[in-house]
């Protein structure tokens, strides 16, 4: 199979301007999934570590990625991606006023590498059809029976 991104084009209304035409933009369009299982075959296929052993590591870097966020610490995954935790509330009028509980979101900033930063710059693209079209979107046929 071709290595490229499927795309379909739809319709977006821009909220602030509600009178305005749509115009259309690109929508990714996922082919499926990769569970660990399947990137364990294909590991596998691609060194010579089995696919038990390799299922096994990836298991236990879920955990080991879990409990570092947990720990404040960031994850730097080589030139993969680099995964650190974020904070987002409310503010305090002094240092002494802030508690935790003004803390309203936790995130995990997640920061591309230079290997999938080299993967989005070598990306190349396939227009398909929309696979759940909302109903103003709906694809009309171009016959009526």
């Amino acid at each position: 199979m071709a290595r490229s991104v499927t795309y379909s084009v739809v319709p977006r209304r821009n909220p602030s301007e509600k009178g305005a035409p749509p115009k259309y933009y690109a929508q990714a369009q996922a082919r499926g999934d990769v569970s660990i299982r399947e990137m364990s075959e294909r590991i596998q296929s691609a060194c010579t570590v089995n696919k038990a052993d390799v299922y096994a590591v990836l298991v236990a870097l879920e955990d080991v990625i879990a409990e570092a966020l947990q720990n404040g610490e960031i994850v730097r995954l080589g030139d993969l991606c680099t995964l650190q935790v974020s904070l987002s509330g409310k503010g305090a009028l002094t240092e002494e006023d802030y508690t935790t509980s003004l803390i309203k979101k936790k995130r995990i900033n997640f920061r591309p590498g230079t290997v999938l930063a080299n993967a989005m710059a070598s990306l190349s693209f396939t227009k398909v059809e929309i696979k759940y079209p909302k109903e103003e979107e709906e694809v009309i046929p171009d016959e009526m029976p």
